[in-house]
């Protein structure tokens, strides 16, 4: 299956400590290296990274990696980095097929989370999250995570960063189909933000967004300090 990696964004939470968030070192390994290893461990065959912010820096890194990796990659620069991530999903759905793994450059996981959403059971839907249920877990930063109300099946009734009620964090991982961008284009139409999150609402709302529970699959969101001394004690 292709992946698609959103990697254009300014990462301005760790800017003090590395002017490429994707290009940050983990155990010695740029984040954006360890992304690509684990959707290829899940089966992607064919890798697409939206670049913007430092894309000259990040496409030079990205063209050492197939020979490497032994993968398929390449990588689409979008002009609208400075805005929601749901223009860098536009940047790149396009040029692929199908569905499609969606992740983040800075969003560390097992593969096994990615295998999950691979093998999960077809639905009528626009695409699949992957979400944890463990709300007590010492890698979360609750006042930045996507939390997710999740209803009956699985089905996901609100998404978002400040939801007062929720039972499942967002992963940051996905299974989307051609559905997503769609929705993303008629909310940017409709005067939304064209968030990511807010794509994924408008699918929530027709009742075509699900999740996929991978709560004890080790997954964090590399996000400022904190989050990056995490990963090196779980990656050193």
């Amino acid at each position: 299956m292709n992946c698609l990696i959103l990697a254009a964004g300014q990462g301005s939470r760790l800017r003090e400590l590395s002017p490429s968030k994707p290009l940050t070192p983990v155990a010695g390994i740029p984040l954006i290296e360890h992304v690509v290893t684990a959707a290829a461990a899940a089966g992607a065959r064919n890798v697409l990274v939206v670049t913007g912010h430092e894309a000259d820096r990040l496409e030079a890194f990205l063209a050492t990696l197939p020979d490497r990796l032994g993968i398929a990659l390449s990588w689409t620069r979008t002009a609208d980095w400075t805005r929601p991530n749901g223009f860098s999903l536009l940047s790149g759905a396009d040029r692929l097929d199908g569905d499609f793994l969606l992740t983040m450059a800075d969003h560390l996981f097992d593969p096994e989370i990615a295998r999950r959403l691979l093998r999960a059971a077809p639905k009528d839907t626009g695409l699949l999250l992957a979400v944890d249920r463990d709300l007590a877990s010492p890698l979360l930063d609750m006042d930045d995570a996507t939390k997710v109300e999740t209803g009956a099946g699985g089905a996901i009734v609100r998404i978002g960063k400040t939801l007062a009620a929720f039972d499942a964090i967002d992963t940051g991982l996905f299974r989307v189909t051609p559905a997503l961008a769609d929705a993303l284009r008629d909310d940017i139409a409709a005067g939304g933000g064209g968030s990511l999150s807010e794509g994924v609402q408008r699918l929530a709302d027709q009742g075509r967004a699900h999740v996929v529970d991978v709560t004890g699959c080790r997954w964090l969101d590399v996000d400022d300090p904190r989050s990056l001394a995490l990963a090196e004690q779980l990656y050193g």
